[in-house]
């Protein structure tokens, strides 16, 4: 049994994802099933689009351990690992995987809240007298 590793980030959140090949399509995330682990379908999608893209869905167990953010986050790095997994898996899959814009690492962070502002860029209530 082979395994590729890769890592992706999401805002605060990062996923280790191993692909175990031959593989039987389970998908286990932080030791849950991820139908069990993502409640919304929406994310379930998202985090298995590099394998529709490439067509390898049930190829490989998935084993992934992700941390930190919100399940948005990590959803979102759920799929930038497993789309640089299955590039080091066959290079052929880059250009297929970089056309649906799934090797990008989003770079969008929360911005810091700044000092006499109520957040980042929200101010408290301006009186002129």
């Amino acid at each position: 049994m082979k395994a590729y590793a890769a890592t992706g980030r999401r805002k605060n959140a990062v996923a280790r994802v191993r692909l175990l090949t031959p593989g039987s399509g389970n998908f286990v995330v932080n030791k849950l099933p991820v139908l069990e682990y993502f409640d919304t379908e929406l994310s379930q999608r998202e985090a298995l689009r590099p394998l529709e893209v490439t067509d390898t869905m049930g190829q490989f167990d998935i084993m992934v351990n992700v941390e930190g953010g919100g399940k948005s986050g990590q959803t979102g790095a759920i799929r930038l690992g497993i789309a640089r997994a299955l590039v080091d898996f066959n290079a052929e899959f880059k250009t297929l995987l970089r056309k649906e814009d799934l090797m990008t690492r989003d770079p969008r962070m929360v911005e810091r809240k700044k000092y006499g502002q109520k957040k980042a860029r929200k101010r408290f209530q301006f009186s002129k007298r």
